[in-house]
């Protein structure tokens, strides 16, 4: 046991003492050790219940002849940091969880991991971190919330967004407004639709580090409590036949990840996280492959903010497991890859049916022959961009207009709020990338103001900054090379013109490369305001959007 290093041997009776001040017996010292690593805390309803779900994840460990010891790892509210400073504070922490679970799990020597995540950045930054540790770990999540319900129909956090769009433009009333606040987000889990954290979470099962349900089961749902005893089970399993997070993300899991990634219509984000996830796995995925993967990939889901459906929905449908039946029937996924089951993807998926075929269209009927998400490029975006296509409707898939030009995401919504954009414009968010932000924000309130404002089929948004997965419409994001380290999208000037073509993957900037040449010349980088601390420290280190944003290693 890895955990003898710090329990067995005489040299060890200083740390047996401290664990003897633990008030943990000799039995419990002689069983593999078993960190579960806990997100829980009381300022994210996503995190609301993990108190019980790390409770029936010990009772599993136990079960399972392990010794579970329980520590902590941060997490962000994104819906909460949303418009504001605390923005900048939500991507960076990916990292701080990646790091300070490395320091947990190789400080103490647990034997096995058992992560507890929930939301957007903790369910990446601890996949990072299995990778990164590379002993036996399961993924267990807290589950999603299930639907709002406002005036008959359900509903859920990307329609409350709108609704202080739509009472801007006159209308809403403060009345309806307030209808969406009380009934919009109804109980504990991570937001009802395909928005960041459902999608990784989602994504995990497919990767192969989650059990069946860890995406879709809700988080008010006793199968849930089921779940994570079954995980704490199956990370013993995992430890007695030496199965290890590397053994499972491998490329071909990874190319199954992209696949599925497509086929459910998941967040911009995963375009961040996946190749994250893989670095720290010594996987190279290059997103060049998406949309060569999504060209193949029908798109078979549309959750909101794409469409009426909800994770709920989607768990009743059969789940995770009912759409990566459906896929395999194309031959799409390597069935081969291990998983945290000990079985391979197709031993898991054998037995999945689709229960409902309005929410997972069959292979023979898709919303589209193609996937959810798109990778672009063009001289506006040389590195790339990403665009969810499943959340924009056909007029906007191709559309070129003038570009309305904001240095930050404050000046956009003052703009958009003040009817200043038009349809037909291009919206230009730039200065808010990785470094530049410093922190890439999410911009969820200004998409949600275009919408709310009516302008949802008609208007543009492009930023080097990124998208909330409750983002909807042609918004596209990551924009690479960002503007802080003098890309493209820092020349774009008020009324030029740009062209978006979603079905080509080409985003252009319509000015000529002499004149963007005598731009660059003049360009000076813009002074920042962050100075001292993390986000200064990130700012330093962090890479571009199209690599992931993954930090630098200082040589």
């Amino acid at each position: 046991m890895k955990s003898d290093n710090v329990k067995s041997g005489m040299q060890q009776a200083p740390h047996r003492s401290l664990f003897n001040a633990l008030g943990m017996t000799q039995e419990e010292m002689k069983k593999p050790m078993v960190g579960i690593v806990s997100s829980y805390n009381e300022i994210v309803p996503g995190h609301m219940n993990l108190d019980k779900i790390v409770e029936a994840v010990k009772l599993g460990v136990a079960m399972a002849g392990g010794t579970p010891v329980v520590f902590p790892a941060i997490a962000v509210c994104d819906g909460i940091a949303m418009g504001h400073i605390g923005m900048k504070y939500s991507l960076v922490t990916r990292d701080l969880i990646a790091d300070s679970t490395e320091c947990m799990a190789l400080a103490h020597q647990f034997d096995a991991l058992v992560m507890v995540p929930n939301c957007d950045k903790n369910v990446p930054g601890l996949l990072m971190a299995a990778a990164r540790v590379n002993i036996p770990t399961v993924f267990v999540s807290g589950g999603p919330m299930l639907a709002g319900h406002v005036k008959g129909k359900k509903t859920s956090l990307s329609s409350m967004f709108e609704a202080v769009g739509a009472y801007a433009a006159g209308t809403m009333t403060e009345e309806d407004v307030q209808d969406f606040e009380d009934h919009a987000c109804p109980t504990c889990g991570s937001c009802s639709g395909m928005y960041t954290a459902n999608s990784m979470n989602c994504l995990t099962e497919v990767l192969g580090m989650g059990l069946r349900g860890n995406g879709t089961i809700p988080a008010v749902y006793s199968e849930r409590i089921k779940l994570a005893k079954h995980a704490g089970m199956a990370v013993m399993e995992m430890y007695r036949k030496n199965i290890r997070p590397r053994d499972i993300m491998t490329e071909a899991a990874f190319r199954n990840t992209l696949t599925m990634d497509m086929a459910l219509g998941c967040s911009t984000n995963s375009m961040l996280h996946l190749p994250a996830i893989a670095h720290e796995a010594g996987v190279d995925l290059n997103l060049d492959i998406a949309n060569e993967i999504s060209a193949r990939t029908p798109n078979l889901c549309h959750l909101a903010p794409a469409g009426p459906t909800y994770m709920e929905d989607l768990n009743e449908a059969g789940g995770i497991y009912a759409v990566m039946k459906e896929i395999s029937k194309k031959g799409l996924l390597d069935l081969d890859c291990m998983t945290v089951t000990g079985k391979t993807v197709g031993e898991n998926i054998a037995d999945a049916v689709n229960k409902n075929p309005e929410v997972i269209r069959p292979v023979e009927n898709p919303y589209s022959e193609t996937g959810g998400i798109a990778i672009l490029r063009g001289n506006l975006a040389p590195g790339s961009a990403v665009v969810k296509r499943s959340a924009v409707v056909p007029e906007m898939l191709k559309h070129e207009g003038p570009a309305r030009v904001f240095d930050c995401e404050e000046d956009a919504i003052a703009a958009i709020k003040g009817n200043k954009i038009v349809a037909g414009d291009v919206v230009v968010i730039r200065y808010e990338g990785p470094k530049g932000g410093p922190g890439m924000r999410e911009m969820l309130n200004p998409t949600s103001a275009i919408a709310g404002m009516g302008l949802g089929s008609s208007v543009a948004l492009i930023t080097d900054g990124r998208f909330s997965g409750a983002s909807r419409g042609a918004s596209i994001g990551h924009c690479s090379p960002e503007a802080a380290v003098g890309g493209p999208i820092a020349l774009v000037e008020e009324g030029d013109v740009i062209s978006i073509d979603i079905d080509q993957h080409k985003l252009e900037l319509k000015v000529s490369d002499e004149v963007l040449a005598e731009r660059k010349a003049k360009w000076q980088p813009r002074e920042t305001e962050v100075k001292t601390g993390y986000l200064a420290r990130y700012a330093s280190l962090v890479t571009s959007a199209d690599k992931g944003a993954v930090l630098r290693v200082p040589v």
